[in-house]
């Protein structure tokens, strides 16, 4: 495999676009495969973040100690301008799974398949609210299935998270033991470690550990008083920061053990905003503005910023590009690297609040390089919401004890008002904060009428099922309350290949082979049905099939008796 780099030079800044030629023998053209010779295929890793904003020096706030990713990013390219498409981590993780809207699925809802912690059953809506897992249309499969069909070993450490169950098909290995070390052969790999010591909870699960930040030096936004318990938690957030630096070192360094350092594609990303009041499940960029660092093999782009628009649906097909295989028609993400790269830049970015745990809301939101506009089909209820998960938080009480005694002043107390405006419009370069709202400024209404415009063209394009009542939603899938199943796939034997099918539309195929009834020593381990698999005379064959949403298959066995 070969990397070729394009450089553009633009007034105070250098924008690299990299693109990774990939030999057809690296990946799966309609089913085809090279005759020539065989490329190595660059491994992929991602080190994923939780409830992290950028936070770091590389992006410009040195608060916290962060080592590790200080030397990442001079070897790597930074990005500047991600954005996940809510504040919050289901819908999220369920772009970056599907490389589709979660407006567009019915995944917007936070949190649909069980119950969230911020649900008790002495709330009515504890039973008004139903479960159900997020069926996606058929053709639509976890990305890393088609990494695996291209001959990758995925492995993922260990958050899912999607709206739905993650298929089997989807990881070789998926938990706090996965990892590419697991990996037979010397197989390339996509391998994912998700950091949970920075999320939202560990500020007070953490309290009595040690600071590693003063809090005395911490910076606060505007709409935040200044007192011990807030610098107190703020501080926690940035001394975490600082464990989860650590941690990625860890990883790092033994991918360099491995001597896999220099054949490894790393991101460094965070799933979106801090875990901050007004920051988390917001779509104002405290929400959804996250850092990103990616590190080339052979140093190309080393040192170099790229402030091109990118958004978390666009992850998947850029996946794909990077290791030459051929991206789903469905997907609406755009590729932003490889070799199928757009040949424009990302305009603009989408974001969108729906139910978060216990409250509904409707919040649709659309940026591009400078302006944040913002929708609210709610107006009538205002910017805060209660949720008991994030009560738990010192801060957070302390907020709600002195907006009760009327002690916020001026930007402290605008997330407290009873209602909001229906529209808002920021000019996030002269308002970071986002305090400003320029909706009704005269000045600025050919930029409110463009983002609206815009913001109705996202909807029309990929449909919003948030305008569908949840519980009608969820009728759809799991009509009656009940999960749909997967049927059992089908085998039959042909020229001593066994070829398996699911008569459900959509379904994946995920076997195991036994020789002559003898357990393979990996037997949690499950390979991706591609086509017709050998098998020799006494083996056992086992098959189950699954659709996103759906339950999985009963098991079906084969026994080769001939």
């Amino acid at each position: 495999m070969s990397l070729k780099k394009y450089i553009i030079i633009e007034p105070k800044k250098v924008v690299i676009l990299l693109g990774i030629c990939v030999l057809a023998a690296c990946s799966i053209e309609k089913g085809e495969k090279s005759t020539g010779p065989a490329e190595e295929k660059y491994n992929i890793l991602w080190l994923v973040a939780e409830d992290m904003s950028p936070w770091l020096a590389s992006f410009g706030d040195s608060t916290a100690s962060t080592p590790n990713l200080d030397k990442l990013a001079p070897e790597g390219v930074r990005y500047t301008n991600v954005f996940s498409t809510s504040g919050v981590c289901a819908p999220s993780r369920s772009a970056l799974i599907t490389g589709m809207y979660p407006t567009a699925i019915g995944s917007n809802n936070m949190r649909t398949w069980k119950r969230s912690s911020a649900l008790k059953p002495d709330n009515p809506l504890y039973y008004e609210i139903p479960l159900y897992e997020t069926v996606t249309p058929a053709a639509v499969k976890c990305f890393p299935e088609y990494l695996r069909s291209a001959g990758y070993y995925c492995t993922n450490n260990s958050k899912t998270d999607y709206q739905f169950a993650p298929p089997i098909t989807a990881w070789d290995e998926s938990g706090n033991k996965a990892h590419w070390r697991n990996r037979p052969d010397e197989m390339p790999f996509f391998s994912v470690f998700n950091f949970g010591v920075t999320h939202e909870s560990q500020i007070w699960k953490k309290s009595n550990d040690s600071l590693r930040v003063d809090p005395e030096k911490v910076p606060l936004p505007p709409y935040y008083p200044d007192n011990a318990i807030v610098r107190g938690d703020v501080a926690r957030a940035y001394s975490n920061i600082e464990e989860m630096d650590a941690q990625v070192g860890e990883i790092i360094n033994e991918l360099k053990t491995d001597g896999l350092y220099d054949k490894t594609i790393i991101f460094f990303y965070t799933d979106h905003g801090a875990g901050l009041p007004r920051h988390k499940r917001e779509v104002y960029d405290q929400g959804t503005h996250v850092p990103m660092i990616i590190r080339f093999p052979g140093g190309q782009g080393a040192g170099t910023i790229n402030d091109e628009l990118v958004s978390f649906v666009d992850f998947a097909p850029t996946l794909l590009s990077l290791t030459g295989v051929d991206i789903p028609e469905y997907m609406h993400g755009q590729v932003f690297l490889g070799n199928l790269k757009s040949p424009e830049p990302r305009e603009y970015i989408y974001a969108a609040r729906d139910r978060m745990d216990t409250y509904y809301e409707l919040i649709r939101a659309v940026r591009d390089k400078r302006y944040l506009y913002i929708k609210n089909y709610f107006p009538e209820k205002p910017h805060y919401q209660e949720n008991l998960y994030r009560l738990q938080m010192p801060l957070m009480r302390e907020l709600l004890r002195l907006n009760e005694e009327g002690q916020l002043t001026g930007a402290q107390k605008t997330w407290f008002k009873q209602t909001k405006p229906e529209e808002e419009l920021y000019d996030t370069s002269e308002d970071p904060f986002h305090l400003n709202n320029l909706a009704a400024s005269s000045e600025y209404q050919e930029t409110l009428i463009k983002m609206r415009r815009k913001l109705g063209e996202w909807q029309n394009q990929y449909g919003d099922l948030g305008m569908i009542p949840e519980k009608e939603l969820a009728e759809r899938m799991w009509p009656g309350g009940v999960q749909p199943e997967t049927v059992k796939p089908e085998m039959k034997i042909e020229k001593n290949k066994v070829v398996i099918q699911s008569p459900t539309e959509g379904a994946s195929i995920a076997f195991q082979v036994f020789n002559k009834g003898k357990v393979e020593k990996r037997k949690d381990h499950w390979s991706l049905y591609t086509g017709p698999v050998d098998i020799s005379e006494g083996d056992t064959i086992k098959a189950v099939a699954i659709r996103i949403g759906y339950k999985q298959s009963p098991e079906q066995l084969f026994v080769n008796n001939r």
